[in-house]
């Protein structure tokens, strides 16, 4: 039976970058991620993500500006993708099935998403409320994907707790490591078809009866 067929979208920087797109190979290959990641797309040239792309030997798509929706149905098409996996992508997508693209945030979400709020960004704005005692933890979230920033049905979404002595940095590297351990087994939920919704409504999202969005 053959696998679902996924492409990842990620950006890293210059430097470094795809650590979640690795990881998401890695466990592809060890049998715990049930489907068949074809390729890689990023913005950046040279950078981290396609160096991690020649070292896992998958196929590297660069992807410049202007992004329109007829270039993302473009890739898509051209790789016979089923589902789109977001992992650190920092453009807005357009024309993709709102059903089959996925996005995991660093942050608690709906309160720290949207336009500008990603990466370090995310950190930052999470602390500045812990400081002001707002809230008491960050988060990792999993959700689908419209053509709205972070504004599409939230499927996953697990508690890092926040210490009095975090810098941006020390809260950063707790969720990455959250980030790592969960995505994978979260996105195999939804290749094997136990999470999903209409593209369209909300209310649709179906999740499997033993599961829980927070975990």
């Amino acid at each position: 039976m053959s696998k679902p067929r996924v492409v990842v979208f990620a950006s890293g920087t210059k430097t470094d970058g795809g650590s979640g797109f690795e990881n998401l190979v890695w466990r592809m290959r060890a049998h715990f991620l049930h489907a068949d990641i074809v390729a890689v797309v990023s913005n950046i040239k040279g950078g981290g993500v396609e160096k991690r792309a020649r070292e896992l030997s998958i196929p590297y798509v660069y992807f410049p500006k202007p992004r329109s929706a007829g270039e993302h149905q473009k890739i898509v098409s051209d790789l016979n993708i089923e589902y789109v996996f977001l992992s650190g992508c920092l453009w807005l997508t357009k024309g993709l099935n709102p059903a089959k693209t996925i996005n995991i945030h660093p942050g608690p979400l709906p309160e720290f998403g949207g336009k500008g709020l990603y990466g370090m960004h995310v950190h930052s704005a999470v602390l500045e409320a812990y400081k002001h005692g707002e809230i008491k933890e960050s988060a990792v979230c999993m959700h689908f994907v419209t053509e709205k920033y972070d504004k599409g049905p939230v499927f996953f979404r697990k508690s890092v707790p926040i210490l009095p002595t975090d810098t941006v940095e020390d809260l950063a590297a707790r969720v990455h490591e959250m980030e790592i351990t969960w995505q994978p087994n979260i996105s195999n939920l939804i290749v094997t078809g136990q999470i999903s919704w209409d593209g369209n409504d909300p209310k649709s999202l179906k999740v499997p009866s033993w599961y829980s969005v927070d975990i």
